[in-house]
């Protein structure tokens, strides 16, 4: 059985392992402070219980705490264009074999602007893609593959996007790699009605287990 089909393996906390520490590990997500949060159980948009993936993190809160803080720059204020992130982001998933990540990140991408045909066609490789597209896919598979990429791909990265949207992509790729690595051993559901997991262009007939 593939690790995305296996149920949970660590739970999310539940209402009554909620306290203090918790709460304001989720606020750093929220932009608030943690007495602010609304209270798991609550049944608020915002209540604790309704992100499991929060409620997985915080069974070490400072840890959730730092994590989400970088995670949180990385997604609203970082210089990288939306595009080119969750294409990366999305091609980490798919590689990474982490069901939840792909789920959450087609929502982001969709809702950016990302056509449906593009993280099809990115699902199946790079083919069909160009330009700055296809530089950021071609560099996140040498950094998945390798652990680096080359000088040459790297002096073309920045070239195309810049110092400072260069360095993020390394950065995003890596964030997102190491999140599936913790998301897959976890056994992190998607959520319902998350786009499926597709199979990668290099399994014919079989997902890699």
């Amino acid at each position: 059985m593939t690790a995305e089909h296996e149920g949970p393996r660590l739970a999310p906390l539940s209402a009554a392992q909620w306290g203090d520490a918790e709460y304001a590990a989720f606020g750093v997500l929220l932009g608030i402070p943690g007495e602010k949060v609304p209270r798991a159980g609550s049944g608020h948009e915002y209540d604790p219980l309704k992100f499991d993936i929060v409620g997985l993190l915080a069974h070490h809160p400072e840890l959730a705490r730092a994590f989400l803080r970088f995670n949180t720059y990385l997604l609203r204020r970082g210089e990288l264009p939306l595009r080119l992130r969750e294409l990366a982001i999305l091609r980490v998933a798919c590689t990474h074999r982490s069901a939840y990540e792909w789920g959450q990140h087609v929502k982001i991408a969709v809702g950016g602007g990302v056509s449906e045909d593009d993280i099809t066609r990115l699902a199946a490789g790079n083919d069909g893609f160009e330009g700055d597209d296809r530089l950021v896919l071609e560099i996140t598979d040498e950094l998945l593959v390798d652990g680096h990429a080359t000088w040459e791909m790297w002096q073309r990265l920045v070239d195309a996007l810049g110092m400072h949207q260069a360095m993020e992509l390394i950065f995003v790729v890596g964030t997102y790699a190491m999140a599936a690595m913790a998301f897959v051993t976890w056994g992190l559901p998607p959520a319902p009605g998350a786009a499926p997991l597709p199979i990668p262009a290099d399994i014919s007939g079989q997902q890699r287990r």
